[in-house]
């Protein structure tokens, strides 16, 4: 199931000639992502307290056409893999029905002393 995020483009997120500077992109999938887990049910706060946090292993960008001062945009985020050791986002941000940037998100669990750690088996349920 695809959960959506809408997005305005301010100016601060717009470079000279108007349009979303191409990092902005990677900012608008974090947010979604993280309201994402909320809904999801998962508490990043008891990960934490359990000394484990999400950390971004790798993202796969693609930039369609770009998006403009005052545009509303939703981002859509799916899940494409749950596996022991990490989690798979496949996210697009759209404008009505333009895609305008897709990218897929590979999330993994890391412990605080910076060691891989496998998912939690109550998150990857969630998950499933």
């Amino acid at each position: 199931m695809a959960h959506h995020f809408p997005i305005r483009v301010y100016y601060e997120d717009t470079d000279m000639a108007g349009i979303v500077y191409y990092a902005n992109y990677l900012r608008y999938i974090e947010r979604a992502r993280s309201d994402w887990v909320r809904e999801t049910g998962i508490d990043q706060n008891a990960m934490r307290d359990d000394g484990l946090v999400f950390a971004v292993r790798r993202v796969e960008a693609d930039y369609i056409a770009p998006a403009k001062f005052d545009d509303v945009l939703q981002v859509e985020t799916t899940v494409a893999q749950v596996t022991a050791a990490r989690l798979v986002l496949k996210q697009a941000v759209k404008r009505g029905d333009q895609p305008l940037f897709q990218a897929v998100v590979t999330i993994v669990c890391v412990a605080d002393n910076g060691a891989p750690a496998r998912l939690p088996a109550n998150i990857r349920q969630l998950l499933h």
